[in-house]
């Protein structure tokens, strides 16, 4: 037993240690443990029973004992063997790295001498210089610096980590994870940097600041030399050299005295720059680079360098340098300018009349115009000068600043239009051609090196350059750095960013503006009848009038309407007018002066939308209300052939008629009205909304119209206001306001932004004026006034409103707001002084508190009870200890009798003053303007609130520490004289310019002397021809401005019906019309001549006006030869007063293709390719538009391209016959048998009629934008779902262009040719006036006729005949005759052409070279007939150009 004893676990424990590992092994244990066991169980057997049991017990413990160590000894070894793995494991690590660090020793001091830190930054001169800068953009360079050099030293870190790794045994997974990292961080990597890193990877930094200076010493030189008086001093020291520390815990660093070197370029001593760089790339520090575009060094030999990367390293280090992009920019601010010059389109069409004239020729405009003033350049302009030429200077130069940035908005809108370019640069060294600078290729301008970079690179070249003399090829390896740094990277970024600084500083400007033009709208005052304007409108308000707004309707189809309104705005009564009926005819007449007299209006206002007949209808209506007040103001007047009985009977119908009652305070009433005209602009856009439907739902839009019109005479804020209160899909409020033409400018700013500007001015609005609460609650069209209460917006709006209806009371007095929880304390501390409770619908016979109607606020007359006490006061009314009713009553008493004197005063000085005025001047016919604010001297008012010492007051008020309230005070004493008094003016009337442009649609841009536009003959006197211009404005051309020499007759120069060009030779605004001249010279006036509207804004002072005369001067050398051309044709005078040019009369005709002398706008002298390529630069804006060329088949021909629909167009043979000779255009113009008097006749009574027959159908119900076999595949779907259904759609005829396809289906799907004419639709040879009746006719006979006409065989045009007559004169239109009733059957030579679009054309388009002419075999000109016969479709559409005369 004892041989078998353990040792004790404390000697075990060592030993096994000092064995190894290995001799941890716990199977040992247990072997020796079974062994004790067995020992025990042999001995047992010679014991007697009582040692037994005691041997047993002993064993047992023993056993247990042994079995606990066991346990423990288990655990120990386990721990002992995971102890042992990890320290092997440990052990083996530290001899990897430690491997891995003697390895990599020299790898780190060369990424520490590749990043170069020195050399790029020195934290405490950038924290300090942080500390310094107020400037966002500032800031930002900063930040770019520090990316720029982060970007560069991972660029280095991760070339010399990823040459260790490929060198090095790393396993799978990390190379991956490394991998996946690298790949991430390439992700978020700026492509335009790949260049800089993989030079900085490969160690050129190094090498560059070699012969370089380091970029922030640069920047420190340069911004002393700037800023400091004396400049830069070589003897500064940077930070921390000059003895500081930022680090706290170590010891201060003595200072030393700076060496001037540093502060120098390193010299390279006894080597030019090839050598150098020979013996780097010897040594392997430098290493030669491709390209960053990957040129070849056969093109670019200059890529052979190499030095070039390290120039290109110090160029962008340089260039993001944050002090030198500071003081750069500042530089660059103050030289560089701004060009504009037209682009093709603007060539075109920008001519003297056009909104972009003057601006398309901008040259070297200094951009710091449109920037504020240099704080030092300001104080050194203003040295000298008193405080009144400051503040004169000041306001020019705020003026010039928005002036400025208001130009370029439009600039950038003309950009946007793509009718200019915009360049922003430097000024140019050399523009080459100086009168046609402009005509200089986008690579010009583009291009910096042909920049004058002087003022940069002279303040650069100080600072870069070494002070004592050095080699002139390391000079100029220091200037190649410079000049990549500015024409590659400076002068780009400065260039956008000044791009983006003009575009914000423009557009605040432009938001600006727009807000004060709403809020000038906003301010506009309530309308007042003519019978008021004698009279003050603080002696006499205008108050709450009945008005009738009429709304003239526009549309043919649609009726007129009178909308007679109530004082409070409610539609009372209305009146249609009929289509077709005059407001003055018989029986018309009647009832509108019955509508009149029931409603007794104060005005009866007339919108502008009408145009021309808005004006006639108010001079109707004018008629009939004199009549209407003569019979209602003359009924108390008996006949002298009527007797007592007939009077009071007659008295007895009348009163029962008109609702008159003996109580009635109308009964002696004098009716007073009179008409007038109004901007219905803000009613046009209620008559469409949303909230005009909800409130109107059965109600047509020219009777919401009529209704707005009136509500919008009656206060005009609360419009707009109602305008504002509907929200957008997207929840936002206000979108209506951006369909009001507010400011020119406003569809090119941003939308959001614009509408914040309109919140605002519209709250300024509200907070001047006021709101009556309860009338605010009461009706809708007055509840969007709450939601810009101050404190207020549509949700509390809203809720306000709930709650009144809820409780379905009114307010009766502002404390009722916040005793009955209508508003929260903050909500009601900062409303409750623009909230009004008037005397009004059911507290009109309730008393009141006279100061709920004033601007106070209740701290004054309720906390305070300021202005109790000065109503007292100024009575000499004592204090009484009387509470409750009686104390308010007194209260009240005291407050109306001081408001009653103040006003009494206000009364009697205004009498006074109109005394005097009148004693001196006569008649006083300004009474309106007179404000008691501004033209009553202080020492005037003798009412007893002014003898009042209210400043002593309010300082004995403050003198108890109750704060300081003299300006509250004065609010007081003026609220007495003038409780709430309307700041707004009267609205004013219409003035001419306005009227017109209202009445019109047109402006000084549009309509103007010089302008050439086209009309249509209407009448012809004795006198003279009266053209109908577009847009209905009435034209006149007089006898001598017919044609050039004597005229007898109209008649005889111009047909009745027949469309002209002509020149305005003056606008008659006042009487809504134009006159008009044919005559040669007028047309060939340059128009300069003509005078530039005054409503124009003026030309800049940097507009090239030298280079403009000779761009339209060659306009006009090319339009004179067109036109010598056109006279030569007509064998007629020359227009410039030579001897006539006759042309043989027996000149034989030639059967060639030749181009015409037309100067039609719409004419092309080219080819059909040419032609099409014009039409595929134009976009879709010309779809509907026609241009006509020569035809390349026949020599009497012309061919119209006409794109009828986006991406298609269709070509027309037209034959010309009385041609005077080749080059001429034909007299008649004949599509089939439809003859024509010229180009534009045809396009106005053939294409025009004929886009209108495309619009028709692309509206219609039935038509479908699918293609032919996707509609059959729906029918016959819907057929499957419905078999007992016929259905059909419209859609396009994709082999026939021009024509229809009228797609059904009965068993299969089968179709028809549906044609277009002038006149309407043709189906099998019949003409339908609208599509409606053609399908009407369809649905009777779904097949068609039984017995088709088979379509006619295409024959060749026979050569017309020469007319014995000659021709009409040249701007006159010849007798054609009339047209056939049946339209004209399909030309014979139509194609389709690729997919393209059309292109603007201009009136200055010079005439093509024409190439030889292509000839082209003609396709069908119909489709192909069904099994069951269906007819060749009609003509096919072309179009007259709209706004030909713009």
């Amino acid at each position: 037993m004892d041989a078998m004893t353990l040792p004790p676990f404390p000697d075990t424990f060592p030993r096994l240690m000092k064995d190894g590992p290995h001799m941890a092994n716990p199977s040992i244990w247990d072997s020796r443990i079974c062994n004790c066991r067995l020992l025990d169980d042999d001995d047992d057997d010679d014991d007697d029973d009582n040692t037994k049991i005691k041997n047993k017990e002993e064993k047992r413990e023993k056993i247990q004992s042994l079995d606990s160590h066991l346990k423990t000894v288990k655990e120990l070894v386990k721990a002992c063997a995971d102890q042992v793995t990890r320290t092997a494991t440990d052990l083996k690590a530290a001899e990897a790295t430690h491997t891995d660090m003697i390895n990599s020793q020299s790898d780190v001091i060369q990424i520490t001498k590749r990043i170069s830190r020195s050399k790029l930054w020195n934290t405490a001169d950038y924290r300090q210089y942080l500390s310094t800068l107020t400037e966002h953009r500032h800031v930002m360079d900063v930040y770019g610096y520090l990316n720029l050099l982060k970007e560069g030293n991972s660029a280095i870190r991760s070339k010399t980590f990823n040459n260790n790794n490929n060198t090095g045994n790393n396993d799978d997974a990390t190379q991956k994870d490394k991998d996946a990292k690298n790949d991430k961080n390439k992700r978020s990597r700026r492509f335009d940097w790949d260049y800089y890193r993989t030079c900085t990877s490969e160690g050129l930094r190094s090498v560059c600041y070699k012969f370089a200076l380091s970029p922030n010493r640069v920047g420190i030189k340069l911004e002393d030399n700037l800023t400091l008086p004396n400049g830069f001093s070589w003897d500064k020291l940077m930070p921390q050299e000059d003895g500081t520390n930022t680090n706290t815990n170590t010891t201060k660093i003595e200072a030393t005295p700076s060496d001037p070197k540093d502060w120098e370029p390193p010299l390279v001593e006894e080597s030019d720059p090839r050598t150098f760089a020979s013996d780097m790339v010897g040594s392997g520090e430098l290493i030669l680079l491709s390209t960053a575009h990957g040129e070849t060094d056969d093109a670019h030999p200059e890529l052979l360098d190499p030095l070039r990367g390290c120039r290109y390293v110090a160029a962008m280090e340089l260039a993001f340098e944050p002090r030198i992009r500071r003081h750069l920019r500042a530089i660059y601010r103050l030289n560089a300018v701004l060009t504009t010059r037209p682009t093709k389109k603007g060539l075109d069409s920008i001519d003297y009349f056009h909104e972009f004239y003057g601006l398309h020729l901008l040259r070297q405009k200094p951009i710091k115009d449109h920037f504020p003033m240099d704080e030092r350049e300001a104080e050194l302009r203003k040295t000298g000068l008193s405080l009144e030429e400051r503040q004169m200077l000041d306001e020019e130069t705020k003026r010039r600043e928005r002036d400025s940035c208001l130009q370029f908005m439009n600039l950038l809108k003309a950009e946007r239009s793509n009718h200019l370019k915009i360049h922003i640069h430097l000024p140019y060294t050399d523009q080459g051609d100086d009168a046609h600078w402009y005509k200089q290729k986008d690579d010009f301008f583009n291009s910096r090196e042909m920049q004058d970079h002087s003022c940069l690179m002279t303040e650069l070249e100080k600072v870069y350059l070494p002070s004592n003399d050095d080699s002139t090829e390391w000079n100029d390896e220091r200037r190649k750095i410079l000049r990549l740094a500015l024409t590659s990277i400076l002068l780009p970024q400065f260039e956008a960013e000044t791009r983006r600084d003009l575009r914000e500083a423009s557009t605040k400007i432009a938001i600006d503006a727009a807000g004060k033009n709403l809020q000038r709208m906003s301010m506009e005052g309530p309308y007042r009848p003519s019978h008021l304007l004698g009279e003050n409108r603080f002696i006499q308000p205008t108050g709450d009038l009945k008005i009738v707004g009429v709304s003239v309707s526009s549309d043919s189809r649609d009726a007129s309407y009178l909308a007679a309104l109530s004082e409070r705005g409610e539609l009372t009564d209305h009146l249609a007018i009929p289509v077709g009926t005059q407001v003055d005819d018989p029986k018309m007449r009647e009832k509108v002066i019955t509508f009149l007299m029931h409603a007794r209006p104060a005005a009866i206002l007339v919108g502008t939308h009408g145009g021309l007949s808005s004006r006639l209808v108010s001079r109707k209506l004018g008629d009939l209300v004199t009549q209407a007040t003569e019979r209602w103001n003359n009924r108390g007047i008996q006949g002298q052939d009527e007797d007592d009985d007939e009077f009071q009977e007659k008295q007895k119908q009348f009163e029962l008629m008109y609702n008159i009652h003996d109580d009635d305070e109308e009964e002696d009433f004098e009716w007073k009205c009179n008409v007038d005209l109004i901007d219905d602009n803000v009613s046009q856009l209620f008559g469409r909304s949303v909230r005009g439907k909800k409130e109107f739902p059965e109600a047509s839009v020219n009777l919401k119209c009529a209704i707005s019109i009136a509500r919008h005479a009656k206060d005009p804020l609360a419009e707009l206001c109602y305008a504002w209160s509907v929200a957008s899909d997207m929840g936002t409020f206000g979108t209506e306001m951006l369909f009001l033409n507010i400011h020119p400018l406003q569809q090119v700013l941003p939308k959001s932004i614009l509408l914040r500007e309109y919140e605002r001015a519209l709250c300024h609005a509200v907070a001047q004026v006021g709101v009556d609460v309860n009338l605010a609650c009461t009706f809708d069209h007055l509840h969007g006034l709450l939601s810009f209460v101050p404190g207020f917006g549509p949700r509390k709006a809203a809720s306000l409103k709930q709650s009144l209806v809820r409780t379905g009371g009114v307010v009766a007095s502002r404390k009722d707001l916040l005793a009955k929880r209508f508003l929260g304390p903050v909500v009601y501390s900062n409303a409750v002084a623009f909230i009004r409770i008037r005397s009004v619908g059911a507290l009109e016979n309730k008393s009141l508190h006279p100061l709920d109607d004033t601007r106070l606020h209740p701290d004054v007359y309720h906390r305070h009870n300021w202005a109790v006490k000065i109503a007292k006061d100024a009575f000499e009314i004592a204090e009484t200890s009387e509470s409750g009713a009686d104390k308010e009553n007194e209260t009240y008493t005291a407050l109306r009798d001081a408001m009653q004197d103040s006003k009494s005063q206000v009364k009697a000085l205004f009498l006074a003053t109109k005394e005097e005025y009148e004693h001196v001047h006569g008649r006083w016919d300004d009474v309106g303007k007179w404000d008691p604010k501004i033209n009553v001297p202080s020492e005037r008012w003798q009412d007893k609130v002014e003898d009042l010492d209210l400043e002593t007051f309010a300082e004995m008020i403050e003198t108890n520490n109750m704060g300081k309230w003299l300006s509250h005070l004065i609010m007081i004493k003026w609220e007495f004289r003038l409780p709430f008094e309307d700041p707004r003016k009267p609205m004013e009337p219409l003035d001419r310019e306005v009227l017109f442009q209202l009445i019109t649609g047109e402006t000084d841009q549009t309509l103007c002397a010089g302008k050439e536009v086209t009309g249509k003959v209407a009448r012809n006197t004795e006198f003279g021809s009266r053209i109908k211009l577009e847009g209905d404005v009435p034209g006149f051309i007089p006898l001598r401005n017919l044609a050039d020499g004597h005229v007898e007759s109209a008649e005889d120069i111009v047909k009745v019906g027949s469309v002209i060009t002509a020149i305005i030779t003056e606008v008659k605004k006042d009487h809504m019309c134009c006159d008009l001249s044919l005559k040669s010279e007028d047309f060939l006036r340059q128009p300069s001549e003509w005078g530039r509207p005054k409503s124009l804004p003026p030309l800049d002072q940097f507009f090239d006006k030298h280079s403009a005369s000779l761009l339209e001067a060659d306009m006009n050398k090319e339009r004179e030869a067109r036109m010598a051309a056109l006279q030569l044709t007509l064998k007629k005078t020359r227009i410039d007063g030579n001897e006539s040019m006759d042309v043989d009369q027996n000149e034989k005709r030639s059967s060639r293709v030749t181009r015409r002398a037309c100067a039609h706008p719409a004419f092309r002298n080219a080819r059909n390719d040419e032609v099409l390529k014009e039409l595929k630069e134009g976009g879709e804006s010309m779809v509907g538009e026609a241009l006509i060329r020569p035809s390349s088949k026949v020599a009497d021909c012309l061919a119209v391209n006409w794109m009828f629909r986006p991406g298609i167009i269709k070509v027309i043979e037209v034959s010309e016959e009385d041609k005077d000779n080749d080059a001429s255009i034909g007299n008649t113009l004949k599509i089939k048998d439809e003859a024509y008097g010229s180009i534009d006749e045809l396009l106005a009574r053939y294409i025009s009629p004929l886009n209108d027959r495309v619009e028709e159908a692309i509206n219609h119900r039935k038509f479908s934008k699918l293609s032919e076999d996707h509609v059959d595949e729906k029918l016959k779907q819907m057929k499957k779902a419905n078999p007992a259904g016929v259905f059909y759609y419209l859609c396009w005829n994709e082999k026939y262009p021009g024509y229809l396809s009228l797609r059904y289906i009965i068993n299969t799907a089968r179709h028809h040719a549906i044609g277009l004419a002038p006149d309407g639709f043709v189906w099998f040879r019949k003409t339908y006036p609208t599509l409606d009746k053609l399908l009407n006719a369809f649905k009777i006979n779904p097949r068609g006729p039984s017995t088709p006409s088979m379509p006619p065989k295409s024959s060749k045009p026979q050569p017309p005949s020469r007319p014995s007559e000659s021709r009409a004169p040249r701007w006159g239109a010849r007798s054609i005759p009339a047209p056939p009733s049946v339209p004209p059957p399909p030309p014979t030579n139509t194609y389709v052409a690729p997919v393209t679009a059309v292109a603007a054309s201009g009136w200055n388009q010079p005439p093509p070279a024409l190439p030889p002419l292509p000839n082209y075999q003609p396709m069908p000109s119909h489709p192909p007939t069904n099994s069951w016969g269906p007819p060749p479709p009609p003509p096919p559409p072309p179009t007259y150009p709209p706004n030909l005369h713009h």
